[in-house]
């Protein structure tokens, strides 16, 4: 479903992301995983069109979006969960909502996805009308899932999704992360939770210092003594 085909992206004379590839199969959970720093946010940025890479390809589902503007490749079926969730706090859960669906004009179909997402999140349905950023980080980071589901992805984008929250809602946030997979989205996820990320995985790359340095099955990764000793201390 995703190529990404030797991708260098630059801030000004600092190398973030140096000539990077990997792939992202229809139907499967993709993880980066690594440090701090690694490059794994402007990976995601780059292919969902916030940043512009300085070479490399960007393939998704054919066809090359690596100049795209972010609203057409929102619409071609990429959404990203930004790091932070980026929820708009002073709008209310619902008018959240409503503007993850600003690339549709479905009315009747958007109030229904409107209505699926509160059966799939009931936490939001019961506050539905308060402001969001008067809710709990583990509610954000629904609303934050929830609002990029609003824009009927083929691909969900998730960047370090386990990020401030506690352990017994990181356990939740990765069960929703599981079901919507299984419900037939494809996932590429950012995590320094390498853990976490490996037990829902089925594949994952590797990046230190803006390359990926090892790639494989989840299982691979999760066995490499190079990957336990750097990453898979705890989590």
């Amino acid at each position: 479903m995703l190529e990404v085909a030797n991708l260098s992206v630059n801030y000004g004379s600092i190398e973030a992301v140096r000539d990077i590839s990997f792939q992202v199969p229809e139907g499967k959970i993709v993880t980066l995983i690594g440090a701090n720093g690694a490059g794994k946010t402007t990976t995601l940025s780059s292919i969902s069109g916030l940043l512009r890479p300085g070479r490399g390809k960007i393939i998704f589902q054919g066809q090359d979006i690596t100049r795209w503007p972010t609203d057409q490749i929102v619409r071609a079926g990429l959404a990203q969960v930004a790091e932070g969730r980026a929820i708009l706090s002073p709008l209310t859960v619902a008018e959240n909502l409503e503007l993850g669906a600003f690339v549709r004009r479905d009315r009747a179909a958007i109030r229904q996805d409107i209505d699926r997402i509160y059966g799939q999140f009931p936490r939001l349905a019961e506050r539905r009308s308060q402001l969001a950023g008067s809710l709990s980080g583990g509610e954000q980071q629904m609303l934050a899932i929830g609002r990029a589901l609003m824009a009927q992805p083929k691909m969900l984008l998730l960047d370090e999704p386990s990020m401030g929250l506690a352990p017994i809602i990181i356990n939740q946030v990765f069960e929703i992360i599981r079901q919507i997979n299984e419900q037939g989205t494809t996932v590429l996820l950012v995590e320094q939770n390498a853990n976490k990320a490996l037990k829902i995985a089925d594949y994952a790359y590797v990046m230190e210092s803006g390359r990926v340095t090892f790639q494989g099955t989840a299982e691979e990764v999760r066995s490499s003594t190079h990957v336990v000793e750097a990453f898979l201390g705890k989590g």
